[in-house]
C-alpha cells in the first residue's frame, strides 16, 4: 500500500504499534572498525589514492611485487613498484607476518619493528611509519625499472624518474637522525620515526619533506578524519558483515573519486583505467555521490563535462559529452554517455534540488537532445551508432569490433527514451513549453514503435538489437533489462528478468552472453585459444551489472534471491580480490580444480562499487528523493535474512535516518533530520492491513 506522512525534524515510526525511536546499535563506526587481516602466507592486493592524480596498489604478503603497475602511481605513470625494509642487514620478510589493512593505512609488525604505511591527500607524500624498532638501524630500498640517477647529500637520498621532470627524495621522519647510503639501501638509526618519500621538483620536495616532518599529525588525520566523515553521512549499522563491507566499497570507491582538469571527476578504474571515461563515470554517479551525499563533487563533475561538451554544430559529434578525458585530450566516441550525463543532471537535482544548477545547464541539455534527434535519429526515432559505440566496445587492434550491436541497441534506446523525459522534465522545470512538447513527442514515437521492433510477439523475447537492415539480434545478453520502463506488458519485463537471470546469472555476476550461444568465451584471458577482448563481452562476468538485475529482480517480488547474489559481492570485497573493491570482471566458470572464478580486468573499477551501493540505497532500502516537490518515496525491500538495520541517508541539506527492526515486532522507522519540510510516501507490503 502508499503511505504519505508530511515530516519537518520529526520521527515517524510504522509497525502493528507505535515505538519510540532508538538506535540498537553502539557508536558509529570508523575507520578503525574496518580493518581486514591477511594472515601470514597468504595474499591479497590493496590499493590508496591520494583523491588527486596518485594512487598505490601493492600486494599484501609478497616481498616484491611486480605487477606492472605495482607500486606508486602518478599521473598514469608507475614511479617505483614496491619497496624493501630492513633492520640492520636483514631484510624483513612480509611473507612471515599478517598484514592488516585498514581504508587510510596497512600495518605489519615484525619481530623487530612495526610498519605503518600510509599515503597523504592530495600532496605527493608516502609515509613509512616504524616503530618499536629493536634492532640498531633500519633501512629502505625503492625498487623499480624507472628509478634512475640516484644522488646522496645532505642527509637525502634523491632518484630520478625515467621520462620525468620531478624526481624523488627520501628522508627520515626525524630529520635530526642521520642517514647512510650503502649498497642501495638507504638507512637512518632506530629514532628515525621511519622514511618519507616525496614526489616532486627539487623545490617542492625540499618543502614536502620538511613540513611532513613538522606537521605529519595534521597530513594524517587530515585524511582519516575525512574518511571517518564520509562514514558517518553514510552510517550504516546491521547485523552481520554488511555494514562492514559496504563501508569498505563507498571508501573504495571514493579513492577513485579524484581532483583533475581542473574538477572533480571519477577515475573508472584502477590500476590501468585513471582518465574521466563519460560513460563510466555517469553510470557511478548515483552510487558514488548521490547515495552517499556528496551533492557538492556531483555538480562540479556534470559542470565539468558541461564545460567539455562538443558544441560546434559543424562537428561530427555535436552535442556530445566526452567518453575520454585524460591528459592527452578528449574523445566522443560513444552513444550512452549524453544520455546518462542528461539523466544524471535531472537525478542530481532531485537529490539536491539545486534549480539554479538546472538554469546554468539547460543549453547544455538542449544541445545534447537536439543534435540527437537532427544528426542521429532514424525515421522511426531510434539512436543509431556504430558497431562498437556501447557499452560493448572491444575492439581488435582497435579495428574489428568484438561485439558488433550496430545500428540500434536495446539499452541505447532506453537510455534515449530516458534523456527524452528527463530532458522534457527538465524543460517544464525551466518553463520551456516548446521544448519539452517536442522531445516528448519524439519519446511517444520512439516508445510507439518500440515494442512492434524489439519484442517478438511470439514469445515475448526482447531483441538486444537491430542490426542496420532492420533484422533483429537473437543473441540473448544483459542489455535487455533496461529496456523495460518501455514496455507496458508486465509478462514480457518479468519473463525477460526470469531469462536473464536463469541464463545470464552466476554466484559471481553477470554474464555478458548466454552459455549456449557459439560465440561464447567462458574465461576472459586464455591467451592459447583466443586474444582476450574476443571474450570481454561474449561471456564475461561484468559485476557492474549486477545492479539492474537485482534492481528488477526486486521490482519483481525476489528481495530474497536477489539479495543472495548482493551478499556474493559483499563477501568478495572482504574476503577475496582487492581489499574492500570490487573488480571489473570476472570468468565465467570457474578454473579447473577451483570453486569460484578468477577475477579479471581492473581490480578496483568503479561502476562495479558504484552499482552495488546504487542498488542498496535506491531498492533494498528504497529511498528515493525527489526534492524538486519535496518529496521522498519509501520503498523498503529488506531482505528476510537481515533483522535489524540502521543508516543515514543523506538528501539535499538533511538526513533521513532509516531504521528497520526484526527482533521482536518488524518495526520501520525513519528520522528526518532538515530544515525543508518533505512528503515520504510509503509503499511498504509488510502494511497492507495498516
Amino acid at each position: 500500500m502508499t503511505y504519505n506522512t508530511f515530516l519537518q525534524g520529526v520521527a515517524l515510526s510504522l509497525c502493528s504499534l507505535l515505538f519510540p525511536v532508538f538506535s540498537v546499535f553502539a557508536d558509529n563506526q570508523t575507520i578503525e572498525d574496518l580493518k581486514v587481516v591477511v594472515p601470514a602466507g597468504e595474499s591479497r592486493e590493496y590499493s590508496f589514492s591520494d583523491k588527486a592524480a596518485g594512487f598505490y596498489y601493492g600486494m599484501a604478503g609478497n616481498d616484491h611485487f611486480k605487477d606492472w603497475y605495482a607500486g606508486w602511481n602518478i599521473r598514469a605513470k608507475r614511479i617505483f613498484s614496491d619497496y624493501q625494509l630492513f633492520a640492520d642487514n636483514e631484510l624483513l620478510s612480509r611473507k612471515e607476518v599478517a598484514t592488516v589493512v585498514y581504508p587510510n593505512r596497512l600495518e605489519r609488525v615484525f619481530d623487530l619493528l612495526t610498519e605503518k604505511f600510509y599515503l597523504v591527500d592530495k600532496d605527493k607524500i608516502l609515509y613509512i611509519e616504524l616503530s618499536d624498532v629493536k634492532s640498531s638501524k633500519v633501512g629502505i630500498k625503492l625498487l623499480g625499472d624507472n628509478l634512475t640517477d640516484v644522488q646522496f647529500e645532505n642527509n637525502r637520498l634523491t632518484i630520478g624518474v625515467k621520462e620525468d621532470a620531478a624526481r624523488l627524495s627520501v628522508t627520515a621522519k626525524n630529520k635530526d637522525s642521520k642517514l647512510e647510503y650503502k649498497n642501495g639501501i638507504l638507512y637512518a638509526d632506530a629514532r628515525c620515526g621511519g622514511f618519507v618519500i616525496c614526489h616532486g621538483t627539487d623545490a617542492e620536495l625540499a618543502e614536502l619533506s620538511t613540513d611532513f616532518s613538522i606537521h605529519s599529525e595534521k597530513y594524517l588525520t587530515a585524511r582519516a578524519e575525512r574518511m571517518n566523515a564520509l562514514m558517518q553521512k553514510n552510517h550504516i549499522e546491521s547485523d552481520g558483515n554488511l555494514a562492514k563491507s559496504l563501508s569498505w566499497i563507498e571508501l573504495t570507491m571514493d579513492e577513485l573519486i579524484t581532483w583533475q582538469h581542473g574538477g572533480w571527476g571519477i577515475y573508472a578504474g584502477l590500476p590501468w583505467f585513471t582518465d574521466f571515461w563519460g560513460r563510466d563515470l555517469f553510470i557511478s554517479m548515483p552510487g558514488a555521490v548521490l547515495c552517499t551525499g556528496q551533492f557538492d563533487t556531483a555538480k562540479n563533475i556534470l559542470e565539468s563535462f558541461a564545460k567539455y561538451q562538443d558544441m560546434n554544430p559543424k562537428s561530427e559529434t555535436y552535442g556530445r559529452v566526452p567518453n575520454r578525458l585524460n591528459l592527452e585530450g578528449i574523445l566522443y566516441n560513444t552513444t550512452d554517455g549524453t544520455p546518462r550525463f542528461v539523466m544524471q543532471i535531472l537525478e542530481y537535482v532531485k537529490y539536491t534540488g539545486d534549480m539554479d544548477f538546472l538554469k546554468k545547464v539547460y543549453e547544455n541539455v538542449k544541445v545534447a537532445t537536439n543534435a540527437s534527434i537532427h544528426k542521429y535519429t532514424d525515421e522511426k526515432g531510434y539512436l543509431t551508432h556504430a558497431d562498437a559505440d556501447t557499452w560493448m566496445d572491444a575492439k581488435r587492434q582497435g579495428i574489428k569490433p568484438c561485439s558488433p550491436r550496430g545500428n540500434r541497441a536495446v539499452d541505447i534506446q532506453a537510455l534515449w527514451y530516458k534523456q527524452l523525459v528527463s530532458a522534457a522534465e527538465i524543460a517544464d522545470l525551466m518553463g520551456k513549453k516548446k521544448d519539452a512538447k517536442q522531445w516528448r513527442t519524439v519519446a511517444e514515437k520512439l516508445w510507439g514503435n518500440f515494442k512492434a521492433d524489439f519484442v517478438n510477439p511470439e514469445n515475448g523475447m526482447i531483441y538486444d538489437h537491430l542490426n542496420a537492415d532492420n533484422s533483429a539480434d537473437l543473441q540473448l545478453r544483459p542489455n535487455t533489462i533496461y529496456a523495460h520502463d518501455m514496455i507496458d506488458d508486465l509478462e514480457v519485463k518479468m519473463k525477460d528478468t526470469r531469462k536473464v537471470w536463469e541464463h545470464l546469472v552466476y554466484p559471481w555476476g553477470i554474464g555478458s552472453l548466454d552459455q549456449m550461444d557459439d560465440q561464447f568465451h567462458p574465461y576472459h584471458e586464455q591467451w592459447h585459444r583466443y586474444h582476450k577482448d574476443d571474450a570481454y563481452h561474449n561471456g564475461t562476468v561484468w559485476l557492474w551489472q549486477n545492479g539492474e538485475a537485482m534492481q528488477r529482480m526486486i521490482e519483481h517480488g525476489q528481495k530474497n534471491m536477489a539479495f543472495k547474489l548482493f551478499e556474493n559481492m559483499n563477501r568478495q570485497a572482504l574476503e577475496e580480490g582487492a581489499i574492500g573493491s570490487l573488480s571489473e570482471c570476472a570468468d565465467a566458470w570457474c578454473r579447473p580444480g577451483k570453486t569460484w572464478v578468477r577475477r579479471t580486468g581492473t581490480f578496483l573499477q568503479a561502476w562495479s562499487n558504484a552499482e552495488q551501493i546504487r542498488v542498496w540505497c535506491q531498492y533494498f532500502l528504497g529511498i528515493r528523493p525527489n526534492m524538486l516537490c519535496c518529496s521522498i518515496d519509501v520503498n523498503p525491500n529488506i531482505p528476510t535474512a537481515l533483522k535489524r538495520l540502521e543508516q543515514n541517508v543523506s538528501i539535499a541539506d538533511g538526513t533521513l535516518v532509516c531504521r528497520y527492526d526484526k527482533s521482536n515486532e518488524t518495526t520501520y522507522s525513519y528520522d528526518w533530520k532538515g530544515k525543508e519540510k518533505v512528503t515520504l510516501k510509503f509503499d511498504i507490503d509488510t502494511f497492507g492491513d495498516f
